[in-house]
C-alpha cells in the first residue's frame, strides 16, 4: 500500500470516530427525550383514569344522596299524612289497611 492511501485510510477513521463523538451526545439526548415524552404520557393517562375513576364515584354519591333525600321526603309526607290524621289505617301495626275505617268517617 502507499503512503498516501494509508494517510487517506486513516484520515477517514479519525473523521468517523468524530463525527461519532459529536452525534451519540445528540442521540443519546434525542433518546432522553423520547422516554422524557413517554413518561409524562404514562402519568397523564394515569392522571385521567384516577380522575375518571373519582368521577364516577362521585356520581355513585350523587346518585346515593338523590335516593337518600327522596326517602328522606318520603318520611316527611309519611309524617305530615300522620299528623293530618289520613294515615290511621297504619297505626294498628299490621299496616294492611284493615284498622278502624270508619274513623275518618265518624270525625268528618
Amino acid at each position: 500500500m502507499s503512503t498516501g492511501a494509508i494517510i487517506a485510510i486513516a484520515a477517514g477513521v479519525v473523521i468517523v470516530l468524530v463525527l461519532l463523538l459529536a452525534l451519540v451526545p445528540r442521540m443519546r439526548a434525542r433518546g432522553r427525550r423520547r422516554q422524557l415524552e413517554q413518561r409524562r404520557g404514562e402519568l397523564a393517562n394515569q392522571h385521567r383514569e384516577a380522575a375518571a375513576e373519582q368521577a364516577a364515584r362521585a356520581r355513585a354519591a350523587e346518585s346515593e344522596a338523590k335516593r337518600a333525600e327522596a326517602d328522606a321526603e318520603l318520611h316527611r309526607a309519611q309524617a305530615d299524612l300522620h299528623e293530618r290524621g289520613l294515615a290511621d289505617d297504619e297505626l294498628d301495626g299490621a299496616g294492611d289497611g284493615a284498622g278502624d275505617r270508619e274513623a275518618p268517617a265518624r270525625r268528618a
